[in-house]
């Protein structure tokens, strides 16, 4: 076993690291609520794309180790691969989100194309070391290595989400003549009386205070208020048609103290199952906001670059 293991030395490790690799992406591979990416055609895709990011980590190490330095041009033409798997993703979901009851919106739709551009790159981290261990040292080290990238991988399978910068609290939603409030907060005016109705029936409404300066300017972002929308309108269902805009599901901040009222109108009314769903709204990458960072919040105005 010895003497096979060292005939085939390189082999053995380059195998190890596309296995590592593999099971990386598919620790990373989930179709949940949302139903992305599709089952079963969009997860072929995905894996695909995974075995060949494997791959090519994987291979990068000996081939260095042998000094064949064109390996470097192999990465860096996956890596343009992978951004064209970005601007895939961002395309496809653009053209189908203009068909949704409650849009994800442009901000939801660069997130997930970016993770999904980010995770072929662990991929080929999980897969490079693991081949760089299992040649430099041996098979068990090879090992560990992998164990501890997909830990890793697990770490960075996902951020944070609202609960993390705000606390969420169901809201009285409130029809006062043709204006519409969730709390104190007004949301919008409606003019029939059969909207009103409905509203006043169904209507849902959450309240979310944000814990800091950083959280009130996050929520206060478009593209997270829609993402919070989206993900509670896919879960709970939403009780409107095509060209109602009176029913369409809204979040209004309040301009003194920065809550963000939410309002919806669910096919299940379930306001607890609803506040659990707003907690869990992933924040968006690019709509997190962090002013206490900035140096004059923090005593530090005199510099100038």
């Amino acid at each position: 076993m010895m003497d096979f293991y060292e005939q085939n030395h390189h082999l053995i490790s380059v195998l190890l690291g596309i296995a590592f690799g593999i099971i990386a992406r598919l620790l990373m591979l989930k179709t949940d609520y949302r139903q992305y990416p599709t089952y079963p055609h969009g997860r072929i895709i995905h894996i695909s794309l995974g075995v060949i990011a494997a791959a090519l980590g994987a291979v990068a190490v000996p081939a260095l180790y042998n000094k064949d330095y064109t390996a470097i041009t192999f990465l860096t033409l996956a890596a343009s691969q992978f951004r064209d798997v970005r601007k895939m993703e961002r395309e496809t979901l653009t053209k189908i989100d203009s068909l949704e009851l409650v849009s994800r919106g442009a901000t939801y739709i660069e997130g997930i194309a970016m993770v999904f551009e980010g995770r072929n790159y662990l991929v080929i981290m999980s897969a490079l070391l693991t081949s760089l261990f299992a040649i430099m040292l041996n098979f068990w080290f090879g090992i560990a290595a992998g164990l501890v990238t997909l830990l890793i991988v697990l770490k960075l399978k996902s951020g944070k989400s609202i609960s993390h910068i705000a606390a969420v609290e169901q809201g009285e939603v409130r029809v006062d003549g043709p204006d519409l409030f969730v709390d104190d907060i007004y949301i919008m005016n409606v003019g029939l009386k059969a909207n009103q109705d409905i509203i006043a029936s169904r209507g849902v409404g959450y309240i979310i205070t944000p814990f800091n300066a950083n959280g009130k300017v996050t929520i206060s972002n478009l593209g997270q208020r829609q993402a919070i929308l989206y993900d509670l309108a896919t879960i709970l269902g939403v009780f409107r048609d095509d060209g109602e805009p009176a029913l369409i599901p809204m979040a209004k901040l309040d301009m003194k103290d920065g809550r963000l009222a939410v309002f919806l109108l669910p096919q299940e009314k379930d306001p607890g199952k609803g506040k659990e769903i707003v907690l869990r709204v992933p924040i968006l990458e690019s709509a997190v906001r962090m002013p206490t960072e900035a140096r004059v919040n923090q005593g530090g105005g005199e510099g100038h670059g």
